[in-house]
């Protein structure tokens, strides 16, 4: 599988109230100084990776589309001359639709970026003031339209199972998203993580989230009206036409190696575990001082690399071979798959196998952080 580089611009122009993203508000952003500190920290990976095929770039954040095109321009050809393109490499930049943003399409195009991915997040003014998002439903379908003619794939973010929706708003909205024809879209439940001020919202008593029946209606709704206008989902949250799925992201779902630059960036290469400084000052620091932003690097036990494998795999709706997994990483299939426990969910509906794969049904779906935790064998995270 090929390798696929991660690059993270940490700045946004605002934080969003759901979000527990690696993101940075800065009243300036001295860029000549972040180019410098991103193309070493590059050049360090290059080094640790060896020269290899490049299958994707992925620029993440953040808000990347706030990068001046000339620095993606210049992190694109520094990756080109650190590694082996792929004939087909897919090159991806996250963008918010906003009017200055999306002007840079044309010119992030020319400088490489092939497939976009749009914070869209609602077609309702009222839904996206309540996310705390800075543009309104008009700059959302301009952007799209300004995108779809720029870039060779489109693919946008929706959030939904927020408070007070009902099916049939969502099931509007939804038949809005789907009527711009894009290959891919990328829909989420809306999920208080930790440490959000939602999570501080909800906690007050400010707003009461969906319960888990209506959620889970949603989700099945969603699945099913996805699959039927041809862009099933391959993933928990993410639908795609066959063919436009995110090559990158299933470099992580199948579990290939990433190498991961800019500040919180992960990465898994070679069995080998890195994570970068999150503070952006302190990533500064650690590339001045060391030449890359890696705060912490270590070798993954393969019984734990196995366990990663099998947990990312199962988001997938091809599922997993468990024989091949267990044998990739030097295991037996009994200490990878807690066998009891296996069955029982297989048995209620949740799990199934096909051909030798395992995968999760729709209906697994739904719980599936709590079904991941039933199945995976019970001591494999431990094992040395």
């Amino acid at each position: 599988m090929a390798l696929a580089l991660y690059i993270h611009w940490p700045f946004c122009l605002k934080k969003c109230p759901y979000c527990d993203f690696n993101s940075h508000v800065r009243d300036s952003v001295d860029v000549a100084l972040w180019q410098d500190a991103l193309l070493a920290d590059m050049a360090h990976e290059a080094e640790a990776t060896g020269r290899r095929e490049l299958g994707s770039i992925f620029f993440g954040g953040g808000t990347p589309s706030l990068m001046p095109p000339a620095l993606v321009d210049s992190l694109i050809a520094a990756a080109a001359r650190h590694w082996d393109f792929a004939p087909d490499i897919e090159i991806t930049l996250e963008a918010n639709p906003s009017s200055v943003e999306s002007s840079k399409f044309a010119d992030l195009a020319l400088a490489g970026v092939n497939r976009t991915s749009l914070g869209v997040q609602s077609f309702d003014d009222k839904a996206l003031q309540f996310l705390g998002r800075l543009h309104d439903a008009h700059d959302a379908q301009t952007a799209l339209d300004i995108a779809q003619r720029a870039f060779a794939r489109v693919s946008f973010d929706l959030i939904y199972a927020r408070p007070g929706q009902t099916r049939a708003q969502w099931s509007s909205e939804l038949g809005k998203a789907l009527a711009f024809g894009t290959g891919h879209l990328s829909l989420y439940q809306l999920t208080i993580e930790p440490g959000t001020r939602f999570a501080t919202d909800v906690r007050r008593g400010a707003f009461v989230m969906p319960d888990e029946d209506e959620t889970s209606e949603l989700f099945e709704f969603t699945r099913f009206r996805t699959e039927s206008a041809g862009l099933p989902a391959y993933e928990t949250s993410n639908h795609a036409r066959p063919g436009e799925e995110c090559r990158h992201n299933l470099t992580y779902w199948r579990y290939g190696d990433y190498a991961g630059i800019g500040p919180g960036a992960h990465g898994r290469r070679s069995g080998i575990a890195t994570q970068r400084h999150r503070k952006p000052e302190n990533f500064l620091n650690a590339v001045h001082y060391q030449d890359h932003g890696i705060a912490e690097e270590a070798p993954l036990p393969r019984p734990e690399q196995a366990a990663e494998a099998l947990m990312m795999g199962l988001r997938l709706t091809e599922g997993v071979d468990p024989a091949a997994i267990a044998a990739r990483f030097g295991i037996s299939e009994g200490a990878l798959l807690d066998k009891d426990r296996t069955r029982l969910v297989e048995t209620l509906g949740f799990i199934e196998r096909l051909n030798g794969r395992l995968r999760v049904t729709g209906r697994g779906m739904v719980v599936l952080d709590s079904l991941l935790a039933e199945i995976v064998g019970p001591n494999l995270m431990d094992t040395p």
